[in-house]
């Protein structure tokens, strides 16, 4: 099992950006399918899966108890973390989830608090320019219109005092016009 950033996309297996989780605190924000946090808990990383989908997060507890590990599941809005203690958790985990978000601004803030000095930040979604297309590649939506742009990323990263230390532009197959993902690790920088 490995962390999984997308379907027909390359996965933590091959990029490496999670690093070892054993006896790591992490949160996953936004329930993935499949759930990474059991993936994390199988591990060896003590989890937090938040969502506020309680189907998503009933998906975890099934899939933690078949795995015989322990996730704790928690029913809110995302950037709703004030129950976690500040510098607390080593990894932040964020798998499509960044869509679901009102206020990406509010998250960073909030997912900077939590983690450690150091700590990675870890996000996928879809690309940027591949969210613009169709299946047949297609232009369906001005850049931006569906999903966050690459500037107001990196500009939220960056007022949030975080490094952006990996970028990984991923396509689905060698047919693809552009890149289906993008992933990547933004480290916390100071308190």
């Amino acid at each position: 099992m490995t962390i999984s950033y997308g379907a027909h996309v390359a996965d933590d297996g091959e990029l490496r950006l999670c690093g070892d989780l054993a006896g790591k605190r992490a949160l996953e924000l936004g329930v993935a399918d499949p759930p990474n946090a059991v993936t994390m808990a199988v591990a060896g990383a003590k989890v937090i899966a938040i969502d506020p989908d309680g189907d998503r997060l009933a998906a975890v507890r099934g899939a933690a108890t078949a795995a015989e590990v322990h996730v704790e599941c928690r029913h809110h809005q995302l950037a709703d973390l004030g129950d976690l203690t500040s510098g607390s958790v080593d990894l932040v985990l964020a798998v499509h989830a960044l869509g679901r978000v009102d206020d990406i601004n509010r998250l960073f803030r909030q997912v900077h608090r939590v983690l450690k000095v150091g700590a990675s930040f870890v996000v996928s979604l879809p690309h940027p320019v591949a969210a613009m297309l169709d299946q047949h590649g297609s232009l369906t939506a001005r850049y931006g219109a569906t999903s966050p742009t690459w500037s107001e990323l990196y500009a939220a990263f960056e007022r949030t005092n975080f490094h952006v230390d990996a970028i990984h532009e991923l396509a689905a197959s060698t047919h693809d016009l552009a890149p289906a993902e993008l992933v990547l690790r933004a480290r916390k920088q100071g308190n």
